[in-house]
């Protein structure tokens, strides 16, 4: 099936459904205020495209490429990026809530994430190779089998991580945030 190509849209205060996103092509587009929890993405692209102020909370995400995409205050709890595609991937979040969301085994060097809330976010078996985490809460977030070298959480908080169960080399940490690392040991750091 071909899918139809959209360029240099903006879309405004709409509320999204399969017919809006299946099969379709998005670059360089604008989308503000747009409800997606209706969507069943399948089939999807995005390039080069910017999200304010949108809501994706329990959405669908089957086969999505997104490529060059900004996120910015978009709602994300509770859905899973498992199935994303990873061909030319990539996209980053600033003032998000990703609560709950899943990332299981992805690959996702270099991504940002700013100012997010990230509580009980699932990285399992992720490449998190050089990714920036600056101000994020990931409380209860699950880093097993994860690759963070060169990872920078310097600036988040309220993170547990086992250092023996994960790759953190060169990865920059805070002195605040080595009472999340030592957790395991049930040691108090002050």
């Amino acid at each position: 099936m071909h899918s139809d190509y959209i360029a240099d849209q903006e879309f405004r205060d709409e509320i999204f459904n399969d017919v809006n996103t299946k099969f379709k092509e998005f670059e360089n587009c604008t989308f503000y205020n747009i409800d997606f929890t209706d969507c069943t993405f399948q089939t999807v692209t995005f390039v080069d495209c910017n999200f304010f102020d949108c809501n994706f909370k329990d959405t669908k995400i089957n086969y999505v490429s997104l490529r060059g995409v900004w996120f910015t205050k978009c709602n994300f709890t509770n859905v899973n990026f498992a199935m994303t595609d990873q061909v030319i991937f990539e996209f980053h979040f600033k003032d998000c809530l990703l609560d709950y969301a899943q990332f299981y085994a992805l690959k996702m060097k270099k991504m940002q994430f700013i100012n997010c809330s990230m509580i009980a976010v699932d990285f399992m078996a992720s490449d998190l190779t050089e990714v920036l985490f600056d101000n994020c809460n990931l409380r209860r977030a699950v880093f097993i089998d994860t690759i963070a070298n060169k990872a920078d959480f310097s600036t988040s908080y309220d993170y547990a991580f086992d250092p023996e169960k994960n790759k953190i080399k060169k990865a920059v940490f805070s002195t605040d945030g080595l009472k999340g690392l030592l957790q395991k040991y049930d040691i108090i750091v002050k």
